[in-house]
């Protein structure tokens, strides 16, 4: 028997799979798209009954290539349905299907799913919104708020995109060499962002946790593409170095345990190992971009065997050589996590005053300025930020790391800021 939750969790796990595979033999989003979710359907209502089939993606691909093609019949023939024990009884050709979809099969078809989405013709903003919506599936409220818009305008960006699709305009086949190179940055960010989603919200959904693996498969997949460009080493250096420390996140509680007080024997010691030499042998190609600098940061983290023999002067000095290459207030925020390790609160301080009116409604701002100024003695100010942090919290986890830090004030009185103690 298999409950809902491992259902919900394989679905979504299968779905760039399946998606893709449905695409190309569709050569229709749309119909790609409502195959998949038939399938889904069918899959909710049997799978708890008979149990799960030995190849899910298999079983939907099937699944859902049948239910289509009912689909266009029904449109132009008007051809009736066939009976639903022809669609159910799917033991024989599950195995058949299984046998014939390998893993460069599969590995084909989401690439071109990928680089359909991220064709240069479409809008970047499209391209984004419409690689998270397709091949990671994520619901539009979780892509409208990673993009600072309203869920309205999302749909209507990423309808427009398929619309742009189904219209011919933007060719399905995938892109020979030039064009692969042309829309590689893309598809980097589209892979990072889909990490991003998993790595931020893995701490309190193990299923949104699946979408790191997710992005971690699909950066090994570039990989052999490009297997000489640096960028692709450090995006997959990167992936591996942040996923290695998912299991010292969380402490049993579900509470969010700080990079500092984690317990590095929980680390995936051969993740990092790989993450690190992929890192330096990206760095020796010597053309640094935004996913090696980061990953030599995650691997400055990873050297250290205690918390306190981070090197925090050198993970300054890669903020800034970042923050050149990609200016960002995110960028000096977490730069200015390093800086107060190297030179103190105040100086950390100094560095993101000028970012209020950028990151006001940013939850990690105010969550880092309350636990600086509460190093500074400052409580009254900490509880401040702490409040407006936990007001735009994205995650239950999130929310119960803050409230930590308030009960704990809580108890003490309101103290003057150190520096107005003479």
């Amino acid at each position: 028997m298999v409950d809902n939750a491992w259902i919900a969790a394989a679905l979504m796990a299968a779905r760039p799979q399946a998606l893709s595979a449905l695409l190309r033999y569709f050569r229709n989003l749309d119909a790609a798209e409502e195959a998949f979710q038939e399938a889904s359907l069918r899959a909710v209502r049997t799978w708890p009954v008979k149990g799960p089939p030995r190849d899910t993606v298999a079983w939907l691909i099937f699944v859902g290539r049948n239910s289509g093609i009912d689909a266009v019949r029904k449109v132009k023939n008007n051809v009736a349905l066939p009976p639903e024990e022809h669609l159910s009884d799917l033991d024989d050709a599950e195995v058949d299907i299984a046998e014939r979809l390998d893993g460069a099969h599969y590995r084909d078809d989401i690439l071109r799913l990928l680089f359909v989405c991220c064709h240069p013709d479409l809008p970047a903003n499209q391209q984004i919104a419409l690689a998270l919506r397709v091949v990671a599936g994520l619901p539009l409220r979780q892509i409208a708020r990673a993009f600072l818009v309203s869920e309205v305008a999302m749909e209507q960006r990423i309808t427009r995109a398929k619309a742009r699709i189904a219209a011919n305009t933007v060719p399905f086949d995938p892109p020979d060499a030039e064009g692969r190179l042309e829309r590689l940055g893309v598809v980097a960010v589209m892979i990072y962002l889909v990490f991003n989603e998993g790595y931020s919200r893995g701490h309190s959904d193990p299923d949104a946790a699946l979408l790191c693996d997710e992005a971690i498969r699909l950066g090994r997949l570039l990989q052999r593409l490009f297997p000489s460009e640096p960028e692709v080493m450090g995006l997959v250096a990167l992936l591996l170095l942040q996923h290695a420390r998912h299991r010292a996140r969380v402490d049993g509680e579900g509470q969010i345990v700080l990079l500092e007080d984690q317990d590095r024997s929980l680390w995936d010691g051969p993740m990092l190992a790989e993450g690190r030499a992929l890192v330096e042998k990206a760095l020796r190609h010597q053309e640094p971009g935004t996913y090696q600098v980061q990953a030599a940061i995650a691997a400055q983290h990873a050297r250290a065997r205690r918390a306190e023999d981070t090197d925090w002067g050198a993970i300054d000095r890669l903020y800034q050589t970042l923050e050149v290459i990609q200016p960002s207030p995110v960028v000096t925020l977490n730069r200015a996590v390093a800086v107060s390790k190297a030179y103190g609160p105040a100086a950390a301080l100094a560095l993101i005053a000028p970012l209020g009116d950028k990151l006001d409604s940013y939850f990690h701002y105010h969550g880092v300025r309350g636990g600086l100024l509460l190093q500074l003695g400052d409580t009254s100010g900490a509880r401040e930020e702490f409040n407006r942090a936990i007001a735009l919290a994205g995650s239950p986890a999130e929310a119960a790391h803050i409230r930590l830090h308030l009960d704990r004030l809580a108890a003490q009185p309101a103290l003057p800021p150190a520096s107005a103690i003479k």
